[in-house]
């Protein structure tokens, strides 16, 4: 994990200090415990870690894809996914020089304390446990909706957010990336299906209805008396759909060869900015402005079920790869420098399910007492994506990847466009987080969604 390592080779980079130290004073027991725990955490190669990215990435997001479309209009929602999927590439490529850079950079705070310090590190520590906490919760309340929209039942919609919590938590249990990866492939299939059943539901339906596909009312141009807290926070989703990089220090710590990266990067982002683009293209222009969001609530009452039937997966894999990330967070934290970390021992095993239940507990909270979907994605985005996937990667450009005078030729450019990145994620950062509480307000006096620890799914 901290060294260009191939599968089955001996580990040939320099250890951390501070366990090089704790391994000289160990018992062979202890040795042991210690050379497994890095084997175990140093399996990921390049292919698992696009599996595991997918994992993370591919989930909500194309869920709420074809709503955003619906708010921008046709243009601006095609121009913004495959935009912004660009720079979110681009952005993690940052990250990955950053990581091979500096091998001991083992998740995102620690480039905070790279870049800052000490107080860089406890302030993108907090960022990314409330950014992890909140995108498991939603994947919470997704399951939620999930299960009250297959059952058609009228059982409280608090009971079945108890059942997806139970999932999450299940899920969550692996501690390593590399065996989180073996559930990616269900979870991609699982998002696949559900897109595709969505797809071929609304546009034979569309097809078949009176006028056909020329009746649907999309529109290539935002849609008329668009407000600004609309327009961003439709943005917004598309930016929560892209927000793999906040995730990307930590999974590249368990890859037996780092500088493989690329590899996963361009995969996993050329493959987002298809299958969003054309999912919220097709879905728009089979459904209309009357798409939903999520989008697998527009297929119509049978298909809709089937859709989230087949989305189970992803819906709880996606949510639970949030719920280990942030688990390691604080597990590898209360137990630094001590073999426990490695979750290899019955001391090990129980600290852990004690924190990933804990979390659990908490994401349930969570989706009880934001129970709105695209403004509660909106809400991630605006706060804690703006960072981790625009201004955080661009300052690392300017610290830690830029070579000679920013006045080179080569670096003008280069700077400009890190400089305009910047300035976006914090106009995502400020305008975002406005929106959303407008749009938070706005909702609860419409009436439009239901109460904390509601019985109705939202």
């Amino acid at each position: 994990m901290y060294a260009n390592k191939k599968e089955g080779e001996d580990y040939i980079g320099p250890e951390p200090i501070h366990d090089m130290a704790l391994d000289a004073d160990m018992d062979d027991r202890e040795k042991q415990i210690y050379h497994g725990g890095m084997e175990k955490f140093s399996r990921l190669g390049w292919k698992r870690l696009t599996i595991v990215l997918i994992v993370e990435a591919v989930a909500l997001g194309s869920l709420s894809i074809p709503s955003t479309f619906a708010t921008l209009g046709m243009v601006a929602g095609v121009i913004c996914c495959v935009g912004i999927g660009l720079i979110a590439v681009y952005t993690s490529y940052i990250i990955g020089q950053v990581k091979v850079k500096f091998p001991h950079i083992s998740n995102y705070p620690e480039a905070g304390r790279q870049m800052f310090g000490r107080w860089g590190y406890e302030i993108l520590y907090i960022m990314l446990c409330l950014e992890l906490l909140l995108s498991a919760g939603s994947h919470c309340l997704t399951g939620t909706i999930a299960f009250t929209n297959i059952t058609g039942s009228n059982i409280c919609a608090v009971v079945f957010g108890v059942v997806s919590a139970i999932i999450l938590l299940i899920f969550a249990i692996p501690p390593s990336f590399s065996e989180m990866a073996i559930l990616g492939y269900i979870d991609f299939a699982s998002v696949i299906l559900a897109i595709g059943i969505t797809i071929i539901g609304t546009g034979v339906e569309a097809s078949n209805s009176p006028g056909g596909l020329a009746a649907v009312n999309w529109s290539a141009w935002p849609k008329e008396g668009i407000t600004f807290a609309e327009a961003f926070i439709a943005l917004s989703n598309i930016i929560f759909a892209y927000s793999f990089a906040l995730c990307q220090f930590s999974f590249m710590d368990e890859m037996h060869t780092p500088t493989d990266f690329p590899k996963s990067i361009w995969t996993l982002g050329l493959a987002e900015i298809f299958i969003y683009t054309l999912t919220g293209a097709l879905c728009y222009a089979f459904i209309g402005q009357d798409v939903e969001s999520p989008a697998l609530l527009s297929a119509g009452s049978l298909l809709s079920r089937i859709a989230f039937g087949v989305a189970l997966p992803v819906i709880f894999i996606s949510g639970s790869i949030n719920t280990v990330v942030l688990g390691r967070l604080i597990h590898g934290r209360m137990f630094e420098g001590s073999n426990i970390r490695f979750i290899n021992t019955k001391m090990g095993w129980i600290t852990w399910l004690a924190v990933v239940t804990v979390l659990t507990i908490l994401e349930f909270v969570v989706a009880e007492v934001i129970p709105f979907f695209d403004d509660l994605l909106s809400v991630i985005s605006s706060l804690f994506v703006s960072g981790f996937t625009f201004y955080f990667p661009a300052i690392m450009w300017f610290m830690f990847i830029r070579k000679g005078s920013l006045f080179d030729p080569k670096n003008i450019v280069m700077g400009l466009i890190n400089a305009i990145i910047l300035i976006i994620g914090l106009v995502v950062l400020g305008a975002g987080t406005y929106a959303s509480v407008v749009d938070i307000i706005n909702s609860y006096a419409a009436g439009t969604v239901g109460g904390v620890f509601s019985c109705t799914a939202s």
